[in-house]
């Protein structure tokens, strides 16, 4: 079936779900086969329940006119998302990297809608469902499309580019995430390039912190808009920041008071400003907006439980996220401090090391009580008086069961396969 004319009754559609539990009136319902279901069999449902047109991939699923047949639903769904950018035509920024993509993305977001129509992917729907469905979410008022996008294999970025055609990108950094699929770290540098790769194909700009060194060689040929902690041949200087334990930027005269926690969300912070700046938002509407930005969802987020004070990062975790939150963590001025870490996991061949490397790098630090959780940490445990290794989060829910930890600073990080945000219920 063409696609324009697929195109033209999605247009008079008022949303696009592939979830028939979140069917509104007049939607348009795209059959995705899963691992265990074929949403085919819900299209009868679908229209039922509102949907004004259903793209199926299985004739035995005809149901009426309403009902529009394809060879493969998914290609489909990324084809008609393409389609639909080229429609709108509309300026659309990217971003991927390891760590901070979403909580950029969310900061990108508040900043620019301080003076445009403005949106984005919701939550870290950044895959190859996530990205078409995002795209097709733009409409003619969007005056700035913001895409996420996210990998775990080389090629991934490249397939992800050529739906959205960005006009725009961001790399937030190149981290020891997913190195299974990526083959290790130069496979993830690889990766994440591939968004370079097209921006530097079809002429785009992109923007980049002149303080991470791989940015600045891997866009070396690019058209760039920069920015840099005291970097006076950035096009964006930050003067200064600081963290204790919320973010503080200084920039051009103003200071940003944030709710967000830890240094490593201070370039977070610098790309919003800087996007911001680019598309000529005003100095104090960009503080406003990012200092009304709270995270949510487990993302570095400070607590109170009963007596102790808790920053909960528990969203998930890699061997460099984890190493930039510890090191915040331990620089800040806080007494009764302990670490509840959380296996790392998608580190393939990499993970032994991976977590025993942690482990050793806080063998000096004696101030500092530990708890290791799960069964890669609790494989390379050793003996250390302020080390305490449990093979699963159910052996660590026992101990809290008997001891109580009261008025005391906690960082609670891991993989989200380990939902250590349980932890919470054990502190009260």
């Amino acid at each position: 079936m063409d696609i324009q004319y697929i195109h033209s009754l999605f247009l008079k559609c008022k949303s696009v779900s592939i979830d028939t539990r979140k069917i509104g009136p007049n939607s348009f319902f795209i059959a995705i086969k899963g691992e265990r279901f074929d949403a085919n069999t819900f299209a009868k449902e679908a229209l039922e329940k509102g949907a004004s047109y259903v793209l199926i991939d299985n004739k035995s699923y005809y149901i009426d006119e309403r009902t529009l047949l394809v060879e493969d639903s998914l290609k489909a769904l990324q084809e008609l998302a393409k389609f639909h950018r080229d429609y709108l035509k509309l300026p659309i920024i990217a971003l991927t990297g390891s760590n901070g993509k979403t909580t950029t993305k969310e900061l990108i977001q508040v900043v620019l809608s301080k003076k445009y129509h403005t949106k984005a992917t919701v939550g870290n729907f950044n895959n190859h469902i996530g990205v078409p469905l995002t795209l097709l979410s733009f409409t003619s008022e969007t005056e700035i499309g913001i895409v996420e996008m996210g990998a775990n294999h080389k090629k991934e970025i490249e397939f992800l580019c050529e739906l959205a055609k960005p006009d725009y990108g961001y790399i937030t950094n190149f981290g020891k995430a997913h190195l299974e699929g990526f083959g290790g770290v130069a496979g993830v540098i690889e990766g994440k390039s591939e968004m370079y790769q097209y921006l530097f194909k079809n002429d785009k700009l992109a923007f980049i912190n002149l303080d991470d060194t791989i940015q600045v060689e891997k866009a070396k040929l690019l058209k760039t808009f920069s920015f840099g902690v005291n970097k006076e041949v950035a096009n964006v200087s930050i003067l200064k920041v600081k963290a204790n334990p919320f973010v503080e930027i200084e920039y051009s005269g103003i200071t940003i008071h944030s709710h967000l926690i830890g240094l490593y969300n201070a370039n977070n912070l610098n790309a919003a400003l800087t996007i911001g700046n680019y598309f000529g938002v005003d100095d104090i509407a960009i503080k406003q907006a990012l200092e009304s930005y709270i995270p949510e969802n487990n993302r570095s987020q400070l607590l109170t439980k009963d007596t102790n004070e808790i920053i909960l990062d528990a969203y998930n975790a890699n061997p460099s996220s984890m190493a930039v939150a510890i090191a915040n963590f331990l620089q800040l001025e806080k007494s009764n401090k302990i670490m509840i870490l959380g296996d790392m996991f998608e580190l393939g061949n990499e993970s032994q090391k991976e977590h025993k490397e942690l482990i050793d790098s806080l063998l000096g630090e004696n101030a500092v009580e530990c708890f290791f959780i799960g069964s890669a940490f609790y494989d390379k445990r050793i003996d250390k008086n302020n080390f305490y290794f449990y093979d699963s989060f159910d052996a660590f829910s026992d101990y809290l069961k008997t001891v109580k930890i009261k008025k005391s600073t906690i960082l609670i990080k891991g993989s989200r396969g380990m939902a250590l945000e349980r932890t919470l219920d054990l502190l009260s």
